[in-house]
């Protein structure tokens, strides 16, 4: 498909990804009223799901997954849930399990290229809410779980219609490269400082799996992959990790129409987290590279954010194919 050109002018303060990344994480409100779901897993596990509604009744629906270390109730979100309510659409917010501010069960949890989860919720929402419109959106870590589901070969159900993926790590070893770089390291230590303080609470309930001298030597994100990511969910280490579960190598097999909106300032991206060449040989994969957004940072009016206006807008096109 040919790449898109992107009509996204945020005004000049916001045209700085460092910018534009730091204020949507941290000053961004989104009032929505949410009902919250529990959902046993088949390993005993559970996912707790935040679901909000549009006014009348619908057959459609919206299922949103959070980045690194996120949840439900994110800006980035509960903004385009509320957007697509508005707009005739139910909409779920799915916490991976752990992000829900309760330890998750079992000794693993998520990471960027496990898809068993999302196919429950999406069998959830098409047994027992009876929805056959589905549309899926990921940020970040969700955008590569997203993109990773439609492209390995799951058996999709019909009712998913499309796909919409937000600053996507494509290449997780690119990315893990790039946030461990100078110009990224508030944004790193910010993740490794989470994710360690939820690791000491699980390490208190799994010592026989993982000792705290361990959890103490974890001094950045590739040794937290090395350390716990990769060994709890099977992988030999992180590199392991990284190859085997980045959405990039899947990108050819999407039979779904998909929209990728990564920005071209984005300081998390590496150079293979543009999937230039997969987009043009895929007519279901359409890439949009905005000059400016840098992660998850697409401000723009009425707190709205352009990347949820053109989920919706994508949603709409691709229903009319």
């Amino acid at each position: 498909m040919p790449l898109l050109t992107s009509n996204y002018k945020p005004v000049f303060y916001f045209k700085n990804g460092f910018v534009s990344t730091v204020y949507s994480g941290l000053a961004r409100r989104v009032s929505l009223a949410q009902e919250r779901e529990r959902i046993t897993l088949s390993d005993g596990d559970f996912l707790d799901l935040d679901w909000s509604y549009s006014e009348s009744k619908t057959n459609k629906l919206i299922i949103l997954l959070h980045g690194l270390e996120g949840h439900s109730k994110r800006p980035y979100m509960t903004g385009a849930a509320k957007l697509f309510n508005k707009n005739g659409v139910d909409a779920v917010c799915v916490n991976f399990r752990g992000c829900s501010e309760e330890t998750n069960l079992n000794y693993y949890s998520y990471h960027s290229g496990e898809t068993k989860d999302l196919e429950t919720v999406i069998k959830h929402a098409i047994s027992t809410k009876n929805y056959s419109e589905i549309y899926l959106k990921g940020i970040s870590l969700g955008g590569n779980v997203v993109l990773k589901y439609v492209g390995e070969g799951n058996d999709v159900p019909n009712e998913v219609k499309a796909v919409i993926s937000i600053s996507v790590p494509c290449d997780l070893n690119g990315s893990c490269k790039e946030l461990h770089k100078v110009k990224n390291k508030l944004f790193h230590d910010r993740f490794l400082k989470d994710l360690v303080n939820h690791l000491k609470t699980k390490q208190k309930l799994y010592s026989n799996e993982l000792s705290l001298e361990e959890v103490n030597s974890i001094k950045t994100l590739l040794d937290f992959d090395n350390v716990y990511t990769s060994k709890a969910h099977g992988f030999k280490d992180a590199l392991e990790y990284y190859e085997k579960s980045s959405c990039l190598q899947f990108l050819p097999n999407i039979k779904i129409p998909s929209l990728i909106i990564n920005a071209l300032n984005d300081s998390f991206l590496s150079a293979e987290c543009y999937p230039v060449k997969e987009a043009k040989t895929n007519h279901n994969l359409f890439l949009e590279m905005p000059n400016h957004g840098g992660h998850v940072g697409f401000i723009d009016k009425n707190n709205i954010y352009y990347n949820e206006k053109r989920a919706l807008e994508f949603t709409k096109t691709m229903l009319k194919r």
